[in-house]
């Protein structure tokens, strides 16, 4: 039997384990990527493991994150970012830069190489034919010192595109027509792989917006073939160099597979709030937007902006809202600069924002109370915003310039009959502008170098070893779909990251701002903090402080029906034990304050048993519970995290070490 894509890439890079779906792999990983929302935490933790030099072929420490600088916190988390990226090897793209995933697969992702990124969005490199994956910042700092990435073999799930988009309708009405087949959860463990004629339709930016949505999904990653259209955007780089052919054989087999005829695709829209609630354009048309942001690291390459700008050429935003464009990266606001489209979105009425996250994190332009904000970014996650009460749908940039023009929801393909636009087609262009002058290399001289570090940085909490009992309360009970977003917010506290005792004020601030001082009480007490949870528990961004900072409040495990993938990953870094209700319908058997005792928890692990009792003593109640942990994630668990085990066990492999009651 041939292999497919994902098969063949990752078995170059094995080095631990067998493919066979569920079981745990290692893999070398070639390229690390940060950025400076989760970059600081990981330099931190990489700084503590000793290691001299980052062991990557190639890492980067990008600045896109926290730009608006609302105080000293930030400004001195760069110059931290900075001095530490010329000390151990690591080039850094300074702010203005642009957006880590548009800036990486312009000028440094490879086909055929692993990525590892502490930013969930990383499988953007996908769409050049990398296996890029998002994870949590200790994970990434591991493998900036030369250690393997683990996870489960995944399956993979064949997506066949046939056909042909039709003009108005683009790449991201792709990726939203998957998540309406495939939704946000029920997808751990998956590789989405794209493959058919379909695919040679689309250009490497668009290939780019499938992969990078496909975070939504809850898979591992997702990739496109190396072909020729890889090979010309690539020397349109200037790194034709760089190409390699990979592709999957004629005789590959996948897991599952979905066939998607791109010439049927039609406008779509996820509606609030979930990437998931998909509907056509069509279904919301006449409903009134307030604002329009066109950008992210989904929607904001040369070919998107100058579709917009060809869009609203010579014509005006409709008064009643607001227009927002964010460039992805220098090059592409260079380049829409001097093609004239930058002057035509300004005639047009937009305000532009810096080539950075900007509003898709929270990180400025709230919209307005009960307002429709129609977005090009990724996740419409409630409160993510800035502004709790808004409506946030997540549409195409060809919808989003058709919403701008029409002042209210219109399908695109009406543009021509309603304003006379006829449609843009605009290509990647032959040879793209290269300028990597705020790409900082490391220093020559890295004992020259001293490492800044300002008031707010504070060293990485450690953690305890698992205790014999787990006894405490269900210090918070929350539903499905609990997002990174509820367990710890950005926009406006981003500035905390590096300063955990801060940070962890504000564990889910939006969804009850009593835990933190409730959970450290209990700590303080000796009483454990079990969170208990629904379906898909800890989906959207990698941010390792959804897991950093209850181990720091005291949390000992989690309870839920379904943990997604690198939420998981991140509470067994930090030693909080993922456990899964045996019987879903347990979960109404608890409320928040009921006293909860996992007996001989420690000795259940050591035995590795898969299934242990929690007694709910409020309730009399007995809970069977499940876990499904490798002997490696049992074990760093046991001994109280990741960070743990490089301190207590450097130099040993994981079936050296042992584990005592």
């Amino acid at each position: 039997m041939g292999l497919n894509v994902v098969q063949k890439i990752l078995k170059d890079h094995l080095v631990e384990g067998e493919l066979v779906p569920g079981q745990e792999i290692a893999i070398k990983i070639d390229q690390t990527l940060t950025q400076d929302a989760t970059g600081t935490m990981a330099d931190l933790q990489f700084e503590q493991m000793g290691v001299d030099r980052v062991k990557t072929e190639i890492s980067l420490s990008y600045i896109d994150h926290k730009t608006i600088q609302m105080g000293f916190e930030d400004a001195d988390d760069h110059r931290y970012l900075q001095t530490f990226a010329a000390k151990y090897g690591l080039y850094l793209s300074k702010a203005g830069n642009g957006i880590c995933h548009q800036v990486h697969i312009e000028r440094f992702g490879r086909p055929g190489k692993t990525l590892l990124g502490s930013d969930s969005h990383t499988p953007t490199g996908g769409g050049i034919g990398m296996i890029a994956i998002g994870a949590g910042g200790l994970d990434v700092a591991a493998a900036m010192a030369g250690m393997p990435f683990y996870l489960p073999a995944p399956k993979v799930v064949g997506i066949k595109l046939t056909g042909k988009l039709q003009p108005f309708v683009s790449a991201k009405d792709v990726i939203l027509k998957v998540l309406s087949i495939l939704t946000t959860k029920g997808n751990v463990g998956w590789i989405a792989e794209y493959f058919g004629p379909g695919v040679k339709t689309l250009s490497v930016p668009e290939r780019a917006t499938i992969t990078n949505m496909g975070a939504e999904l809850g898979v591992t990653t997702s990739v496109f073939p190396s072909d020729e259209t890889t090979k010309a955007f690539l020397e349109a780089q200037g790194r034709g160099d760089q190409w390699v052919e990979i592709k999957a054989d004629p005789d590959a087999e996948y897991d599952k597979v979905i066939e998607i005829n791109l010439s049927e695709l039609e406008p779509m829209v996820a509606q609030p709030h979930s990437p998931d609630n998909v509907t056509t354009v069509r279904e919301l048309a006449g409903l009134k937007v307030d604002q329009v942001c066109v950008g992210s690291c989904t929607n904001s390459s040369y070919k998107d902006l100058m579709t917009v700008a060809k869009i609203l050429e010579g014509r005006r935003v409709h008064p009643d809202l607001d227009m927002i464009v964010a460039p992805g990266s220098k090059q592409v606001l260079r380049m829409i600069t001097q093609e004239g489209g930058l002057d035509a979105l300004l005639h047009a009425g937009i305000r532009l924002m810096e080539n950075a996250c900007g509003f898709c994190i929270g990180a400025g332009q709230a919209p307005r109370n009960n307002a429709v904000s129609v977005r090009t970014n990724n996740r419409n996650f409630y409160g993510r915003s800035g502004t709790v009460t808004a409506g946030i749908y997540l549409v195409s940039p060809e919808t989003a310039a058709a919403c701008a023009l029409a002042g209210e929801f219109m399908d695109p393909r009406d543009l021509p009959e309603r304003f006379g636009v006829q449609y843009p087609d605009i290509q990647v262009p032959d040879k793209f502008l290269i300028d990597d002058g705020l790409v900082i290399p490391p220093a020559e001289d890295p004992d020259s170098v001293e490492i800044y570090k300002g008031p707010n940085i504070k060293d990485p909490p450690g953690g305890e070893p698992l205790p014999k009992d787990i006894v405490g309360e269900a210090t918070i009970k929350v539903g499905d779909k609990i997002t990174t977003d509820h367990i710890m917010p950005a926009g406006q506290r981003l500035k905390y990251r590096s300063n955990v005792p801060k940070y962890a004020e504000f564990v889910f601030e939006t969804t009850d701002p009593t835990f933190p001082s409730r959970a450290l009480e209990n700590k303080e007490k000796g009483i454990h903090n079990i969170i208990v949870a629904g379906d898909s528990y800890g989906q959207g961004s990698s941010r390792e402080h959804a897991a950093l900072c209850p181990m720091y409040l005291g949390v000992k495990a989690v309870v839920a029906k379904t943990i997604e993938r690198i939420h998981r990953a991140n509470l067994v870094n930090f030693g909080i034990l993922p456990l899964y209700y045996k019987n879903p319908d347990d979960y109404d058997k608890i409320d928040q304050g009921d006293k909860l005792v996992i007996k001989d928890v420690r000795k259940a692990l050591i035995e590795d048993r898969g299934e242990i009792i929690m007694r709910n003593e409020t309730k009399g109640i007995d809970i069977p519970l499940t876990y499904n942990l490798s002997e490696r994630e049992r074990k760093t668990i046991l001994l109280g995290g990741t960070m743990a085990v490089a301190k207590t066990q450097a130099g040993k492999s994981f079936k050296e070490i042992e584990i005592t009651e």
